[in-house]
């Protein structure tokens, strides 16, 4: 167990993460929290802030309470502002937010109105200092997501295919695409951090095939490493078939089922892990309170699949599943970017 306690090495990490943002002497920043946020990053967030001689000021809410039956885990989308319009007049007025909910604002739907103001957005992923101080961005990185955004926004059809068995494809046309390597330093845009991910949201019907999840993939709404494969069969974005022995295509069925929502059965996103600093390894070594699992979600050459919420397709669901997938080969139009889990070209 890591000591909550504040470290001056951490002041100096955070503080080295906003001047990336261009935080500059008197920018009003907001330090977006709520009661059940991480305090250790919350402290350490103004204390930076401070050496930075920016005019920091908390807006911090209650942790609403649990509205589904189950465990709600790694959504992106943080319902700890729940339209509270005077809230929201206060981030959209400052020039950072410095977003440290527990679930994190990514696809909150306050978003788009916080952003309007001018306002730009760096969600601190709910993940131990320990983690963050490792995974400082590497403005190196940007780039190559920016060559990877490029040729995803390019591509009519992605396919992805491993060795285990994974045969799929995704028609990329008009799919919205986004890139992160940690930090954001323009009005209106969004960062998280660790960065070093693509992503597309695939419009609908657009996902077919079958993805299997081998041995040593990761369940991170579980944060768990497979023990057994996970077959899932994909029609029409939907997963219509959950095949496997074992416990964890058992957890897999039961937490689709608990949801009673086709919409958690659809794809949410697809895309790839690109930051060479973040390691597989990473989650066997942090109690589950302590990680949030991001740095899983950008270890290179990984294929990052996700199911639940796309409101590109008009899908919304509290019900998700981040999934990296090892040892794929993607190919874009043709074009091999990925093989067998390793970047290849510009973007390694």
């Amino acid at each position: 167990m890591l000591a909550d306690r504040i470290e001056g090495k951490w002041i100096d990490t955070f503080e080295t993460v906003f001047a990336l943002c261009k935080v500059g002497k008197g920018e009003p920043v907001a330090i977006l929290s709520e009661t059940q946020s991480r305090q250790l990053n919350v402290h350490l967030a103004e204390l930076a802030l401070l050496r930075l001689g920016a005019s920091p000021f908390h807006v911090v809410l209650p942790t609403p309470p649990q509205r589904v039956a189950v465990p709600v885990r790694s959504t992106g989308a943080s319902d700890a502002i729940r339209g509270l319009k005077p809230a929201i007049a206060a981030l959209k007025s400052s020039g950072l937010v410095v977003d440290l909910t527990v679930e994190g604002m990514l696809h909150a739907p306050e978003l788009p109105e916080i952003l309007s103001g001018g306002a730009r957005l760096l969600m601190v992923s709910n993940e131990h200092p320990d983690a963050l101080e490792r995974l400082l961005p590497d403005p190196a990185l940007m780039p190559k997501v920016k060559a990877a955004v490029k040729m995803l926004r390019a591509a009519t059809l992605m396919t992805v295919n491993s060795a285990a068995g994974t045969d799929m494809t995704v028609d990329l046309t008009g799919a919205p695409t986004a890139g992160v390597w940690g930090y954001c330093d323009r009005p209106g845009t969004v960062a998280h951090w660790p960065g070093g991910v693509v992503v597309s949201f695939p419009g609908a019907n657009t996902v077919n095939g079958r993805l299997v999840l081998d041995a040593g993939d990761i369940n991170l709404t579980f944060k768990r490493y497979l023990q057994d494969q996970v077959i899932l069969t994909i029609e029409n974005d939907y997963v219509v078939d959950i095949a496997g022995q074992g416990t964890d295509a058992e957890l897999v069925r039961r937490y689709f089922a608990a949801w009673d929502d086709p919409a958690a059965y659809a794809v949410s996103h697809v895309g790839w892990g690109m930051n060479p600093a973040a390691r597989y390894e990473a989650l066997s070594m942090y109690d589950q309170r302590e990680t949030n699992g991001t740095e899983l979600r950008a270890y290179a050459g990984n294929f990052l699949f996700s199911t639940g919420a796309n409101e590109f397709a008009k899908r919304y669901t509290l019900g998700h599943f981040d999934l990296p997938v090892g040892h794929c080969t993607i190919t874009l139009d043709g074009t091999t970017v990925i093989e067998d889990g390793n970047l290849l070209g510009e973007l390694a």
